[in-house]
């Protein structure tokens, strides 16, 4: 089975789904913010907590583009929610001291460096860095499980990142994405997990979804999901670009509750299990006589039918096949028929 191990916790179809509370920069870059979010995850029973590095001068060059879902460019909001090295090391130690997992996404080749020197146990990449080949290797040197989001990619050109960490043996998971925010359920697309895990049979798979509603991630775990990946807040008045599409503290222990559930329940054969006995017991409808039959009496509908409950030697699907055999025993009223009292 295809598994990857991050932080001691293996992850992958034998297991039930590793939730990730993306806090991502709904911070703000209030570090008590980001710690608060730490704390509300791990009181709804969540794992592992996600953010993301942002060293803006080596991420990008000034610019005035503004992202869909904000009003102000991209450079601003990085530049205003960045967290420092030490800031992103403290909130690491504190999420590991709880027993968490702490993850971040690294927008650069500093950043990349920055999570090492942390020492984080595996990397996340983002979609927008799915197809930046070159950070991907820079990433894959380190030989750490990478988590790799593939929003804005099709098949080919997410192929060639995964060839990347291929060849340096990097356990890897691929997270279906669609970057839009919000995502409309209509193009969530759960079935590119079937696409993905055709064509990359040695990945764990995943979603990172973008929507409303924690519904497209327990849909995704019966398509194979191990890894759900959903924007997190502690408070969704708090202003901030992601605030709209995230998640808040009661979602997020339903989303790790039902993920558990659905997993659990998946799996399995259709046949009767012995753990069905006591219902079979009461359940089931068996042959009973309806009036007395004597001795000689022929077997008809006239004097047999089907009643609860189901401790009878002949259940209702042997019905039609005792009709027209004679007694050979004397048979009470509501006595359940037995095999030898019948001929033949």
């Amino acid at each position: 089975m295809r598994e990857i191990i991050i932080g001691g916790c293996p992850v992958g179809p034998s297991h039930s789904p590793l939730v990730i509370a993306e806090i991502g920069i709904n911070h703000e870059g209030s570090y008590e913010k980001a710690i608060q979010m730490v704390n509300d995850a791990y009181n709804a029973g969540c794992k592992c907590v996600k953010v993301q590095t942002h060293v803006i001068e080596d991420e990008m060059v000034p610019n005035n583009v503004i992202p869909g879902n904000a009003q102000e460019s991209i450079w601003d909001i990085m530049k205003r929610c960045a967290l420092t090295e030490e800031e992103e090391r403290n909130i690491k130690e504190y999420a590991e001291s709880k027993g968490m997992i702490f993850l971040s996404t690294p927008f650069s080749r500093t950043a990349a460096i920055r999570l090492e020197k942390l020492g984080v146990d595996a990397y996340k990449i983002g979609s927008g860095e799915c197809n930046n080949y070159p950070l991907v290797e820079h990433i894959a040197q380190y030989k750490k499980p990478v988590i790799l989001s593939t929003g804005m990619n099709n098949i080919a050109s997410v192929g060639k990142a995964v060839n990347i960490l291929r060849r340096y043996n990097v356990p890897f998971a691929l997270l279906h994405c669609t970057s839009m925010y919000p995502t409309p359920y209509n193009n969530v697309r759960l079935g590119a997990l079937q696409d993905l895990a055709e064509a990359f049979p040695d990945a764990v798979l995943g979603l990172s979804d973008h929507s409303l509603s924690i519904y497209p991630c327990l849909g995704a775990v019966s398509l194979g999901a191990s890894i759900l990946e959903r924007h997190f807040t502690s408070d969704k008045s708090w202003p901030g670009p992601d605030i709209p599409i995230s998640m808040d503290t009661n979602e997020l222990k339903q989303l790790v509750e039902g993920s558990r559930i659905i997993h659990e329940a998946l799996g399995g054969k259709k046949e009767i299990l012995k753990e069905e006995q006591p219902t079979i017991d009461f359940a089931y409808a068996c042959v009973v006589a309806i009036d007395d039959i004597m001795a000689g009496d022929v077997i008809s509908m006239n004097n047999i039918w089907v009643k609860r409950p189901g401790t009878g030697e002949i259940k209702a699907e042997k019905f039609e096949s005792i009709l027209g055999k004679k007694a050979l025993l004397d048979i009470r009223k509501d006595e359940q028929i037995k095999w030898c009292q019948l001929d033949g």
